[in-house]
């Protein structure tokens, strides 16, 4: 993961401090582009210990269509936390634990009445799409909806997208960010979007290729400083490898959405310890 140690460095040396919603401050860098070679091993940051479950956790939660933080927490998750709150939530006419039309329902239901699902089904067009039509431009999912991005507290920041079949086998990853905290959101968002290229990979028979990851505004946040400079004082380990167990039965058009936490493991993934760092709201 020398990718993610020069991503830091990058922001260090070329950024600009800025202002912003949180109130914290960051130092920013806009326009950036990193590559993981999936072949290479599974790209999960080893310079601190991210918690794979977690990683894994949210994005079968976002896959569901769910966005009941209180779902979420029930799996021992609790990285939304911050954004469920009675105070969040009051803010837009909503109970606490409901964090309104975030990843899970743009990706599920584009364009619907929240909370009925009755918009586009992104996710499962995606794959019809890859499965009927694999040299499509258009294999790509968004959420960025500008009728409902000021109706959340936290609207999303990997915000788009799209998936490249090559040679009718290899199956690539691009994703724009539109806004990417280095410290805390970085690791847990290239790791998340490396196993989703492994799995619709998995269940739509190609091999996976590489993830490109595409940031607009990359920031360090000015109180995640001395946790950087700890970070980059450690020197990346290999990378582990991710095996599917038990998974036969899934691989089919829709055995992306019944993949379960059992069905994964991440073989030989060695790491220095965590490092704690507070969450800009």
């Amino acid at each position: 993961m020398r990718q993610y140690h020069e991503l830091l460095r990058l922001i260090l040396d070329t950024g600009t401090r800025h202002e912003d919603r949180t109130g914290v401050g960051t130092i920013s860098a806009f326009g950036y582009q990193t590559r993981f070679d999936l072949h290479e091993g599974f790209p999960i940051v080893t310079t601190k210990r991210v918690p794979f479950r977690w990683v894994a956790e949210e994005l079968f939660w976002f896959l569901s269509g769910n966005t009941s933080e209180k779902e979420l927490n029930a799996r021992g998750v609790d990285i939304w936390a911050e954004w469920a709150t009675e105070e969040q939530t009051a803010r837009f006419g909503r109970e606490t634990g409901d964090l309104g039309p975030v990843y899970g329902y743009l990706w599920r239901s584009f364009g619907g009445d929240y909370p009925q699902m009755n918009g586009v089904d992104q996710i499962a067009r995606l794959i019809k799409e890859i499965e009927t039509n694999p040299n499509s431009r258009r294999l790509i999912v968004t959420g960025w909806d500008p009728a409902v991005c000021d109706s959340v507290a936290l609207p999303p920041c990997h915000t788009l997208f799209q998936f490249k079949v090559e040679n009718g086998k290899t199956l690539h990853c691009q994703l724009y960010q539109r806004s990417a905290d280095a410290f805390l959101g970085v690791p847990f968002n290239i790791s998340s979007y490396a196993l989703l290229t492994h799995l619709v990979a998995y269940v739509c028979d190609l091999e996976p290729g590489e993830f490109i990851h595409t940031f607009g505004d990359l920031h360090i946040y000015s109180n995640h400083l001395e946790q950087v400079e700890e970070l980059l004082s450690r020197e990346p380990l290999a990378l582990p490898r991710l095996e599917f167990v038990n998974a036969e039965s899934l691989k089919r058009v829709d055995g992306l959405f019944d993949f379960k936490f059992e069905n994964l493991k991440l073989e030989n993934y060695q790491s220095y310890g965590k490092i704690a760092a507070p969450v800009a709201v």
